[in-house]
């Protein structure tokens, strides 16, 4: 098979590097790549992954198999439509169905319509309704941008101050661009954060394993939500009994819902959760795109050719896709550019990477980086720069063997949390 991946950073890099373990892999390209994934596929750094007409022009002349779409953006724009509508298989939902993350309105009120549990929410076009409401709840919520802002939309509020706050920077001072002209106001949901994922083909799925995700900047979950400082996988607060619920009440009614809406959904549907002390799940939102960083112990933790339940989903043949298998954990550690999630600075040099090279049980993935212009090296390009990403025997040991990676690594003002999956091992 040809398979084209779109995207750059620290998933795409993730998913290229499980995608080109397959033996039914004749070639693999990315657009547009990066230096650490061209190691891997042959990139294409002239194709943006926001040029459809270059991806759909690229996918069409040289006859890829199947285009598996990372990022967000190019799903909401509609590049699943196009790609198929030239007969090109794609795994990714159409723009009707990329809403659910595209619009949290949207996502709010298709959960309200199909009974799916979630907080209590109320939506608003103009900033003076939003503060008006703000002052007549008197209670902690959450402040959520409705389109798309790289993760980072979303405000944590436990008092009227910081809500009228976010809404100021959100519809006001416009933060996250277009994305901010819609705010949705929730109810701050007590429990614990959780992300699953499922393969869907329109009718079918194939549960992958739970992952848990650090979103806030600082240690202790403080600090500002970014879009995510490490992951783990297992999510000891998946127990069988959550999961079933999970399947019940979110996962088969979201894709019957979404087929009985029109908008059958093919692709990766990931769902954050909160899961309360009685085990009941309740969605805080839906993502239509594997998470980043969750994707990267996802990847490392899976055992099997992941290739041809990709290209089964795109093909709506799912019940016949091999079985996969699961690695015991895996734990990533993202190292961050200071400053980050609001400005930072790039150009910094990256030293320590060559220590891990070859390491067992041990992937760099790369999230914001690019080569040096010596041609030796990589420096710093964005705001999370590198996930270390470490496999062990439970989550203690690949904690451990992340950690001990993450030492190694140094670069000007690099930030990164020191307890990633300690939750999962204080239990």
């Amino acid at each position: 098979m040809k398979v084209l991946v779109i995207g750059s950073g620290g998933r795409e890099h993730a998913l290229v590097w499980k995608i080109a373990q397959s033996p039914l892999l004749d070639a693999l390209h990315a657009a547009p790549g990066s230096k650490a994934i061209s190691s891997l596929a042959t990139c294409h750094p002239e194709i943006k992954a926001d040029d459809l007409d270059g991806l759909v022009a690229f996918a069409t002349g040289e006859s890829i198999d199947l285009v598996v779409v990372g990022p967000e953006d190019p799903l909401a724009a509609g590049i699943s439509d196009r790609l198929r509508a030239e007969g090109v298989a794609v795994f990714g939902p159409s723009a009707a169905a990329a809403q659910l993350e595209g619009s949290k309105a949207f996502s709010k009120d298709f959960m309200a319509r199909h009974d799916i549990p979630t907080a209590a929410y109320a939506v608003f076009d103009a900033a003076d309704e939003a503060h008006a409401y703000v002052d007549s709840i008197a209670r902690p919520c959450v402040v959520k941008a409705d389109g798309l802002a790289a993760g980072k939309g979303v405000a944590m509020c436990p008092d009227a101050q910081s809500a009228h706050l976010a809404i100021d920077e959100m519809m006001g001072a416009k933060r996250f661009g277009t994305a901010g002209d819609r705010v949705v106001i929730e109810e701050w949901l007590q429990g614990e954060e959780a992300s699953y994922y499922a393969i869907c083909d329109g009718e079918a799925i194939v549960s992958l394993a739970a992952a848990q995700d650090h979103k806030r900047a600082l240690d202790g979950d403080e600090g500002e939500n970014t879009g995510g400082m490490g992951a783990y996988s297992p999510a000891p607060v998946v127990s069988e009994s959550v999961e079933k619920k999970i399947l019940e009440r979110v996962v088969h009614p979201t894709i019957t819902g979404m087929a009985a809406d029109g908008h059958p959904y093919q692709g990766v549907l990931f769902v954050g959760l909160m899961i309360d002390e009685a085990g009941d799940p309740y969605v805080i939102e839906f993502n239509v795109r594997f998470g980043d960083p969750e994707t990267q112990p996802l990847m490392v933790r899976m055992e099997g050719d992941f290739l041809p339940v990709l290209d089964a989903s795109a093909r709506g043949s799912l019940d016949a896709a091999p079985a996969l298998g699961w690695g015991d954990a895996s734990v990533c550690i993202v190292l961050a550019s200071g400053g980050y999630p609001r400005s930072y600075e790039t150009g910094q040099v990256i030293d320590g990477l060559s220590a891990l090279e070859g390491q067992d049980k041990l992937v760099v993935f790369h999230a914001g980086t690019k080569g040096r212009e010596s041609g030796d090296g990589f420096e710093t390009a964005g705001g999370r720069v590198l996930g270390i990403t470490a496999r062990g025997a439970s989550v203690a040991e690949a904690q451990e063997r992340a950690y001990a990676a993450v030492a190694r690594v140094k670069f000007e003002g690099m930030q990164y949390r020191g307890d990633i999956a300690s939750r999962a091992i204080g239990r």
